[in-house]
Parts: structure tokens; C-alpha cells; sequence
């Protein structure tokens, strides 16, 4: 599985139902490895956090409570 797989899994599975009552819309960067997750308030602090702490790991960023980290595009104004 590659990181975001298994990290998107981490969350469905083990952190969803946690985090979205009180973290929604705040990022969380997860560690696969060490199923360690760090919440920001944005994609950069959750990231930078996860760095810190796993310098020579990758981790995942999600938006909590959304599909995406980001939304693309014009909104509809009708």
C-alpha cells in the first residue's frame, strides 16, 4: 500500500469518528508507520509538525471532515 493508502485507511478505520467531532476543518498530517497523526489548523503547520517529529518519514495531510485538503475552482453564486 502506498503512504496515502495507508494513511487514509489509519483515518477511516482509527481516527475519523474521533476527530471530526472536534477538529473539523483542521488538517491532520498521519504518520503510517508509527500511526502517529498531528493536527494543524493548516495543511503547512499539521505537515511541519509531522517533519519534526519523523524527519525521515513521509506522512499524509487530510482535511478533517472534507474529501479533499483543498477545493479547486469557482463556487456557484446562484
Amino acid at each position: 500500500m502506498s503512504i496515502s493508502e495507508c494513511a487514509k485507511h489509519l483515518y477511516e478505520s482509527e481516527l475519523k469518528e474521533r476527530l471530526e467531532v472536534d477538529h473539523r476543518d483542521q488538517f491532520v498530517a498521519i504518520e503510517p508507520v508509527s500511526k502517529s497523526y498531528f493536527l494543524g489548523d493548516s495543511f503547512i503547520s499539521a505537515a511541519m509538525s509531522a517533519k519534526s517529529a519523523y524527519p525521515d518519514r513521509k506522512s499524509f495531510v487530510l482535511r478533517i471532515g472534507h474529501e479533499a485538503a483543498f477545493h479547486i475552482g469557482a463556487a456557484n453564486s446562484t
